[in-house]
């Protein structure tokens, strides 16, 4: 009897709209696949800031530099939810890639914060992007993200507004093409 090939899991790679998502939340995002399973897949939209900072957004006592970052739209699910990357050098329970994690808790935030260091680097998000058992399987089949490999570089952006054109024009001249489309096709 053979069984169905799992699908191959997708975490740690970037999504990246592949010019079929247009009119949707994902319209040019970047997504960072940060758990995919059998039961389901969970993202962070990496490109995607609110008009808030963190401080505006949670009330809570953290360090002035972490409440002076731009809060980020992570997905359309549960807004008020708080989730965040945190990346450092040395990170032995990084469950994204090596030196990354991703938290979901205020407390564990909080206890960032108190020793906040020079090396560490957190990005804050409002809200995530999920999918349940086989969703994301049949999105990759119908093409509708481009993957990338994540690395703490891409994820930490320091223009995150531009990530996706960027990463899109190297994916080969059909993309390019893409990346260099006015936003509003009706400008053309």
């Amino acid at each position: 009897m053979s069984h169905p090939i799992q699908p191959q899991s997708l975490k740690g790679m970037l999504l990246l709209d592949s010019g079929k998502l247009a009119g949707s939340f994902f319209h040019r995002s970047v997504m960072l696949i940060c758990e995919h399973s059998p039961e389901g897949a969970l993202g962070l939209v990496l490109n995607r800031a609110t008009p808030n900072k963190v401080g505006e957004a949670l009330v809570a006592n953290l360090p002035q530099a972490l409440k002076e970052q731009p809060l980020y739209l992570g997905g359309p699910v549960q807004p008020q939810a708080l989730s965040f990357l945190h990346s450092d050098a040395f990170l032995p329970n990084a469950n994204v890639l090596p030196n990354l994690l991703i938290g979901h808790s205020l407390d564990s935030l909080l206890e960032l914060g108190e020793g906040f260091s020079s090396t560490q680097k957190v990005k804050i998000f409002a809200g995530y992007a999920g999918w349940s058992a086989g969703q994301l399987d049949d999105e990759m089949r119908r093409e509708a993200w481009v993957t990338h490999p994540a690395s703490i570089e891409l994820v930490f952006h320091s223009h995150p507004e531009g990530l996706w054109q960027t990463i899109i024009r190297q994916k080969g001249l059909k993309f390019r093409l893409i990346a260099d489309c006015p936003e509003d096709p009706s400008l053309n």
